[in-house]
Parts: C-alpha cells; structure tokens; sequence
C-alpha cells in the first residue's frame, strides 16, 4: 500500500487550512472550508483501497476467494459528501444573513461581533 493518497489528503487539508487562515472574505473562506472537508473524502478511500479488489458482490464466486474493497468506507464516504453539502449550504446561508444585515462579507469589518 503507498503512503501517496494519504500524503494527498494531508496536502489538501493543508491547503484549505492556509485558506481558511488568510481569507478576508467569509465566501471564501466557506470554500476553503469545503476543500479542507473534501480531503475527508480522499483519505476514507484510501483506507478502504485494497490492491487488485473488487466489487463487494458474491453472485459469481464464493465469498472470501478475491479481495474485495470495503463497503463501509464508501458508504462514509458517501455520507461525508452529503454532510458537506449541507453544511456548505448552511454556512453560505448565514454569508448571505450576514451580508444583508452587515452590508459586507469581510469578517474584519464586523465590528458588531467583536466582544
């Protein structure tokens, strides 16, 4: 197994992360929080990743004679890209609350959130 994929996930996160970091627009920073959430995705494939596996399906062949990928990490994975999508949606939402009543998307200019 190569240490590539996970290598790739940490690099994405990183990246996301740097956007995040230095964002001075809360769009983009909800954007860059997507691309740190979509490293999720590459990483939980990477564990279930298995060498010459196949389909999970035993209408052909006896169960236990070829490898087979995991189930369970794709059906996470599944499930992570429907999360980010409604947390995506929901944070751009509350951009947009925030811009009609702030007139601005710059979180430095919120002087009414400061405590």
């Amino acid at each position: 197994m190569s240490v590539l994929p996970y290598l790739v996930a940490v690099w994405i996160f990183l990246v996301g992360c740097y956007g995040i970091a230095t964002s001075r627009n809360l769009i983009h920073a909800v954007g860059c929080l997507a691309v740190c959430q979509s490293s999720t995705y590459v990483l939980l494939l990477s564990v279930g990743y298995r060498d010459g596996g196949t389909a999970p399906v035993y209408s052909d062949v006896k169960p236990g004679s070829r490898p087979v990928v995991d189930p369970v990490v794709q059906a996470l994975a599944l499930t992570d890209v429907v999360v980010g999508a409604t947390v995506t949606a929901l944070l751009l939402a509350l951009v947009l609350q925030i811009s009609k009543r702030h007139g601005t998307v710059d979180p430095d200019a919120l002087s009414e959130l400061r405590g």
